[in-house]
């Protein structure tokens, strides 16, 4: 039996480094029942897929809890947003009021014993009892958090930052504490009668110091959803009986009538019912100009209403809006994992325990090996090793970068659906673009009707075709019908009709069998082609348009050229494509000569004609086997198996329906330069992750050594413990603080 697995979102507060990250993620894999478990600790979220006959969220709450930290699930409701919003800034406050507590007895504390300043300081502070209680009441006021996530990791037989940062800091302190309490014990055993509290309380502070500037420095990456959820409206002016009254937006429902001013913004998606507007969805789609909308169009949700006033039927609300959709999915993407960032985890959860066996390492060869004092040095290098070697770097360098990248590509209408596919992005060479729909606008018109022999005038030739395709929904045959509606022509009944996938469609008129289709039908239905008839439909074809041909009873009587608009942003999305290196082919139905003419209208020399929509998936995996990383572009409905075939599917976004599932990319602005410009976007986040993987993997791989004291033989040089935590706390604050540069990009506007 098949099992049904559920995806739950849950809130992890208590993490510090990709160490925590790993911790959590083994336990809740422990669990019985769960099949993965993905966490993120930038977002602070984690994402768990499980089986409910086997699995309860109090199984998962224990799990993470019993090692320390805290969870909860995570809900949808306005209300508890706005709380966790509020606990978060009290999180914020508190840990500030740490670093200053922890600061200020610090910074009392050495001035009472660091060389120099001590001359200057006041008696009382120079006494080692009031330095003992300044320094107790910093470890295990504002510590005492590394204590809470120790002690249960400890329990567990694991360790993570706090550990590193525990074990530094009490050794210090106990240290210094025997010092001062029982300095005959350290005068019998050889060693020098001297505490150490400032080390214990500055790298306490400058550690807590770091954390607050890492938490500031983090919410500004997850600004991108912030934006998105402040663009909601609060109420909705609605109708009912007759009248209008203003409503909580979480009160309208599918199919109330909502009316919009100008100057207000469309509280859902719907379908305008009366009036007209110039709508700014700049907001959503990334579209710099206004759109101009009447009867019939649909609205979306949060858009900004310019001039007209009209009124809408609200077709999706609440969770259902385009706004909520990209929302969600912008969060599951900023919580996603690349497949770099799944490594650098895997590496952090070995590096505390290689860590702290350095650190003994270090101990025992100063003990042993060093100058006098020999256990001060020792105590002291060991203490540095500890602090230096936090993975806070490690573990922010990617989620910081995805998080700050793919917000950006929300900003301009370019929706990401996963880590994964941001990085893969990186490695396109080749992009695939579906003709209609894509490159161009999707709505053809017919520009030609040419009747051959007597009885085949214009009127006639229309009038056949659209009775024949009045039956079919393919967007060429809705552009004859609506033709000959324009016309006045009164339509045929139809008997037998028959639509051929790649040929036409076929019936009976008036007991007369009637065909319409490319040249591959004629053949098929024995109907002759004269050359002179042959070389009309060539000159068309050349002129880019989509020539249909019609036959009755058995003879062709005329052809029907249609044209679909090249899209305005075409051009310029394939020669930005082109300029990055990129080879851009063209896929189609279309018979080559026409395919051949709408390539060369937008610069695209590799043309696939006369495809089969089967025959797209097919295509795309003859490119892939030249080894070419190819990006499939289409309507995301009906080329999904070539989107799901290609490395990165790319899917237009068309009014509300966004076909999220479709592809890995969404472009919501439907602009093709929007397809350069997400792996552009690619391309710079990426650049950001690397560069932010090497400062951290070179912080630790440089200093690990240098706190070591491998320096001291050759330049008498140590790394105190105190400058230690001060290179700890910025590493993390740099990496950040360099994701952040990544909404500066410009993203080839």
């Amino acid at each position: 039996m098949e099992k049904k697995l559920i995806n739950r979102t849950y809130s992890v507060k208590g993490m510090h480094c990709a160490s925590c990250v790993r911790l959590i993620e083994k336990a809740l894999e422990k669990v019985d029942g769960v099949f993965s478990a993905q966490v993120s600790l930038v977002t602070e979220r984690a994402t768990v897929a499980f089986d409910p006959q086997k699995t309860t969220d109090e199984q998962i709450f224990s799990a993470v809890s019993n090692i320390g930290y805290g969870i909860k699930q995570e809900t949808e409701m306005e209300a508890d947003k706005d709380k966790d919003k509020e606990e978060k800034s009290r999180e914020l406050r508190r840990l500030l009021r740490d670093v200053i507590v922890s600061l200020v007895f610090a910074g009392l504390i050495v001035w009472g014993s660091f060389p120099v300043l001590v001359d200057t300081a006041p008696l009382f502070l120079k006494d080692f009892y009031f330095q003992l209680v300044m320094a107790t009441i910093v470890q295990f006021w504002p510590g005492l958090q590394f204590y809470k996530g120790t002690i249960p990791a400890l329990r567990h037989r694991t360790a993570n930052m706090d550990t590193l940062i525990a074990i530094g800091t009490t050794a210090a302190y106990s240290f210094s504490v025997v010092a001062t309490l029982f300095p005959q014990f350290l005068e019998r055993a050889g060693f020098e009668v001297m505490p150490y509290f400032d080390v214990s309380t500055v790298v306490i502070g400058l550690i807590l110091l770091g954390r607050y500037f890492e938490a500031r420095a983090k919410a500004g990456t997850s600004e991108a959803i912030k934006k998105l959820i402040g663009l909601q409206a609060k109420t909705a002016r609605v109708l009912k009986s007759g009248k209008e009254m203003d409503v909580p937006i979480g009160q309208v429902v599918a199919g109330d009538i909502v009316r919009v001013r100008p100057g207000e913004k469309i509280p859902t998606d719907g379908i305008i019912e009366d009036g007209e507007s110039s709508i700014d969805e700049s907001m959503v789609t990334g579209e710099s100009l206004p759109i101009d909308k009447t009867k019939g169009d649909v609205v979306i949700g949060a858009t900004l209403n310019k001039t007209g006033t009209f009124t809408f039927k609200a077709s999706k609300v609440g969770q259902e809006t385009m706004l909520a959709q990209i929302i969600k999915l912008v969060a599951d993407a900023q919580a996603s994992k690349a497949p770099i960032q799944k490594l650098v985890d895997s590496v952090s959860s070995y590096f505390v325990p290689v860590v702290i066996m350095l650190s003994i390492l270090t101990f025992v060869v100063w003990y042993n090996f060093g100058p006098s004092p020999t256990f001060l040095f020792a105590m002291l290098n060991a203490i540095a090793v500890l602090i230096i070697a936090c993975p806070c770097a490690m573990g922010l360098a990617t989620p910081t970068a995805i998080m700050v990248g793919t917000g950006k590509g929300a900003e301009n209408g370019i929706l990401i659906k996963d880590a994964e596919s941001l990085e893969t992005a990186l490695k396109i060479n080749t992009v695939i673009f579906d003709k209609t729909g894509t490159l161009t606008r999707g709505k053809p018109e017919v520009t030609d009707v040419v009747g051959i022999k007597a009885k085949g005038d214009k009127g006639y030739v229309l009038k056949m075709a659209a009775s024949l395709e009045k039956g079919s929904e393919h967007s060429l045959a809705e552009a004859i019908v609506k033709k000959a509606e324009e016309e006045g022509l009164v339509l045929s009944g139809v008997e037998g009709f028959k639509a051929i996938a790649g040929f036409g469609v076929v019936g009976e008129i008036g007991g007369v069998r009637v065909v319409l289709g490319n040249i591959k039908l004629m053949q098929r239905e024995k109907i002759k082609i004269e050359k002179e008839e042959e070389m009309g439909l060539v000159k068309i074809e050349r002129e880019g348009k989509t020539v249909m041909m019609l036959g009755v009873g058995g003879e062709l009587t005329g052809l029907i050229a249609v044209a679909d608009q090249i899209k305005d942003s075409a051009k310029e999305g394939v020669a930005a494509l082109q300029k990055m290196g990129i080879e851009v082919v063209m896929i189609t139905g279309d018979n080559e000569r026409t395919a051949e003419a709408i390539a060369g209208q937008v610069g695209i020399k590799r043309v696939l004609a006369e495809v089969l929509p089967d025959g797209k998936e097919a295509e795309v995996r003859k490119i892939q086997a030249e080894r070419k990383v190819v990006a499939m572009v289409g309507d995301g409905i009906n080329d999904a198996p070539a989107l799901a075939a290609a490395d990165i599917g790319i899917a237009m976004g068309t009014g509300t329906d966004v076909a999220i599932e479709a592809a890995s990319i969404t472009l919501v602005n439907k602009d093709l330069r929007s397809v350069a410009r997400a792996i552009e976007l690619s391309r710079k986040t990426m650049r950001t992750i690397r560069m932010n993987l090497i400062w951290a993997f070179g912080y630790n791989v440089i200093l690990i050594p240098v706190a070591m004291g491998a320096l001291y033989p050759f330049a008498k040089i140590l790394l105190s413990p105190i400058f230690a935590s001060a290179a700890m706390a910025m590493s993390s604050v740099s990496v950040v603080s360099n994701s952040l540069l990544l909404k500066r990009v410009g993203l080839g506007k």
